[in-house]
């Protein structure tokens, strides 16, 4: 049986006999005794093993290693100690032996030292709690919109559209680059796809053209980012949640950014109660109560013209002075949540910092848009009211020197049938490193991509 299930339901195995598959996270050996901390991988919690210098392969058994797989026969016993049982065993076999130089040893290791060890550090209680939570919160955000009745869509990691404008797509080509150095020209007609074409930084353009025939859909998939940025909260790939609603404005969307943010983090709180005790222990003291107090709280909505004043008016030294019409730092996000005491929606933000597609208010000036701001993180969720207007959308691309032609599918759902809808990208690390603790957004994904850094 499994570890996970052993722990469920101990009572009513106490005094019989298991059979029990894991590994040695720890092996602590006396001259009649020994002690080994076994998990399996199906709970964040171990098991203590207890054998005797009775078992026929005694000696073998104090010469098993951390690291090694192993098959534990024994009778399920009430603990003398803290746990509530332990596994007296009666036969121990090794399936997979582990050599003294295995790294991960049972001592606090440095979270650098275990980026350098990627494919290995799931086997530390770190970061087995810091990817059960990421599990958990997937099926969280999955439950959330399907309980909604949102249609999951799969948008297209190919694409031939800079969603944000930025230039920074990862190039997707197969033409013989060594010919196209020597040459200095470069003829897209005879690429693969018979243009330019990189991996996606949203999928935000296409869930517009489903959310105008299913009403509401998300998408939930990596998103790529050839950005040269080496900060703590940045990486060339990563995860994003995009939903995307139809007859919704700005106002709807904040109700549903907060009620979806809320879920997530009481699911996680409900179904990783250990996981959750152990990061609050051991990674961010008062983790649990920040989330709860999350969950108890009513989100701030304020314009950011009158962020600005706040901050202008703020008896407070600034690295980076606020001012209007520009966009806000770190040291901002930090004030304004601490002003608060709690998230907050900025609305309405300069037109000229902002993407082209978002909606154009009435002063020519600003646009409907959104960033969720929480304590401790920053802006963890972006947003807006998607433009409309056919006129003004073209307009808007012209004036950024965009050509309308090259997104006719986009340009044309402002023809065909077009109505208020909006939406909004949450940045999947992001949400973990909130819900975990953890500050850098390397120790929140598996394998971490960043500049200089795809080994694994």
């Amino acid at each position: 049986m499994t570890i996970k299930e052993l722990i469920a339901n101990y009572q009513a195995h106490l005094q019989k006999d298991v059979v029990v598959n894991g590994w040695i996270r720890n092996h602590r050996k006396q001259k009649e005794f020994g002690f080994i901390d076994l998990s399996d991988g199906t709970c964040f919690k171990h098991v203590q093993v207890v054998y005797e210098k009775n078992l026929a392969n005694f000696e073998d058994i104090q010469k098993f290693l951390v690291g090694s797989a192993v098959e534990i026969k024994g009778q399920v016993v009430e603990s003398a100690g803290q746990d509530d049982f332990e596994i007296k065993a009666t036969n121990i076999t090794l399936l997979g032996d582990c050599p003294e130089d295995y790294p991960i040893q049972p001592k606090r290791h440095t979270r650098e030292f275990l980026r350098e060890q990627a494919y290995l550090r799931p086997r530390t209680n770190l970061f087995q709690a810091v990817f059960r939570i990421r599990s958990l919160a997937a099926m969280a955000i999955h439950e959330y919109f399907q309980n909604n009745g949102y249609i999951y869509f799969h948008a297209p990691l190919i694409t031939s559209s800079d969603c944000e404008g930025a230039g920074e797509m990862f190039q997707v080509t197969t033409l013989d680059l060594e010919r196209v150095a020597q040459s200095g020209q470069v003829d897209y007609s005879k690429d693969f796809f018979g243009k330019q074409a990189g991996l996606t930084v949203s999928g935000q353009l296409e869930a517009e053209t489903f959310a105008l025939a299913f009403n509401k859909v998300y998408t939930f998939g990596p998103t790529f980012r050839a950005e040269n940025s080496n900060t703590k909260t940045h990486m060339s790939e990563f995860w994003m949640v995009e939903p995307e609603i139809a007859f919704c404005d700005l106002e709807g969307l904040m109700d549903i950014e907060e009620e979806m943010l809320k879920y997530i983090i009481n699911y996680c709180l409900n179904k990783g109660h250990d996981e959750l005790v152990f990061l609050d222990q051991f990674v961010e003291k008062g983790l649990i109560d920040k989330l709860t107090k999350i969950v108890n709280s009513k989100f701030t909505r304020i314009s950011h013209e009158d962020v600005i004043t706040i901050l202008k008016k703020a008896d407070q030294k600034w690295e980076f002075p606020p001012e209007y019409g520009q966009d806000i730092a770190k040291e901002h996000e930090k004030y304004i949540t601490e002003y608060f005491d709690g998230p907050v929606f900025i609305t309405n933000w300069p037109k000229d910092i902002k993407a082209f597609y978002m909606k154009q208010n009435n002063d020519n000036k600003t646009v409907a848009a959104v960033d969720l701001e929480v304590p401790g993180v920053g802006e963890l969720m972006g947003g807006s009211q998607r433009e409309e207007d056919y006129t003004k959308l073209v307009t808007r691309m012209k004036e950024l020197k965009m050509n309308p032609d090259d997104m006719y599918w986009y340009v044309n759902l402002r023809k065909y049938g077009t109505c208020v809808h909006s939406g909004f990208g949450l940045g999947f690390e992001r949400l973990i490193m909130y819900l975990t603790g953890i500050e850098n957004i390397r120790d929140v994904i598996p394998y971490y991509r960043t500049p200089g850094n795809c080994d694994f």
